[in-house]
C-alpha cells in the first residue's frame, strides 16, 4: 500500500505536469480544434504505449542480467523525482511552443527523444515495480497503467486548452510549490 500510495502521485505529477506532450497537445487543440488535434493526442498516445513497453522490457532484462542495478536505479530514480521537484519548483510558468508540427507522427517520433517519460518509465519500472516484483504480468498491467494516467494528462491538457494556460500561468507558482513538495515526499518515500 505504501508503495502505491507513493507511485501514483509521482505517476500523476510526472503526467500533468507541463512538458512537451503536454504543451503540444495544448497547441495543437487550442489552434486546430478537437477534431484535427486528436491526430496529434493520438500519435502521443502511440508513441508513449510504445516507449512504455521498451522501458519496461529494457528494465527487466536490466535487472536480470545484474539484479543489484535495481537497487542503484531505485536511488537513481529518487535524485531525479528530486531534480524534477527543484525544476518545477524554480520554473517561471509554461513556455509555449508554437512551432511543432502538430500530426500523427510527429507527435509519435517525439516519444522516442521525450527526456521527460523515458526517465518517468525508468523511474517507474526500476523504483516501483522490479524491486518488488519481477512478474511479466505486473509489468504489463504497470505499462498500460502508466500509458493511461500519462495520456490522462495529455487529454485533461487538450480540454483545458487555454483556460489550463490562463489559470496556470496565474498562479504557477502556488501550483509549482505544492507539486515540488509531493515529488519530495515520493523520492522519501522511493527510498526507505
Amino acid at each position: 500500500m505504501d508503495l502505491i500510495l507513493s507511485y501514483l502521485p509521482y505517476a500523476i505529477i510526472t503526467a500533468y505536469t507541463p512538458g512537451p506532450n503536454n504543451i503540444l497537445v495544448l497547441n495543437a487543440v487550442s489552434r486546430k480544434g478537437i477534431r484535427k488535434g486528436k491526430m496529434t493526442l493520438l500519435g502521443v498516445a502511440a508513441g508513449f504505449f510504445l516507449v512504455m513497453i521498451i522501458s519496461a522490457a529494457a528494465c527487466l532484462e536490466l535487472s536480470r542480467i545484474m539484479p543489484k542495478l535495481a537497487v542503484i536505479m531505485k536511488y537513481i530514480g529518487a535524485v531525479y523525482i528530486l531534480w524534477l521537484a527543484i525544476h518545477i519548483l524554480l520554473s517561471k510558468g509554461m513556455n509555449d511552443s508554437d512551432g511543432r508540427k502538430s500530426d500523427f507522427w510527429a507527435s509519435f517520433g517525439l516519444q522516442f527523444i521525450n527526456v521527460k517519460i523515458i526517465l518517468y518509465a525508468i523511474t517507474i519500472y526500476t523504483g516501483y515495480i522490479l524491486p518488488y516484483s519481477n512478474s511479466k504480468v505486473l509489468l504489463s498491467a504497470s505499462v498500460v497503467c502508466n500509458t493511461l494516467i500519462g495520456i490522462s494528462g495529455c487529454i485533461t491538457w487538450a480540454f483545458a486548452g487555454h483556460l489550463l494556460q490562463n489559470q496556470y500561468t496565474k498562479h504557477y507558482r502556488m501550483l509549482n510549490v505544492l507539486m515540488a513538495a509531493v515529488l519530495v515526499w515520493c523520492a522519501f518515500h522511493l527510498i526507505v
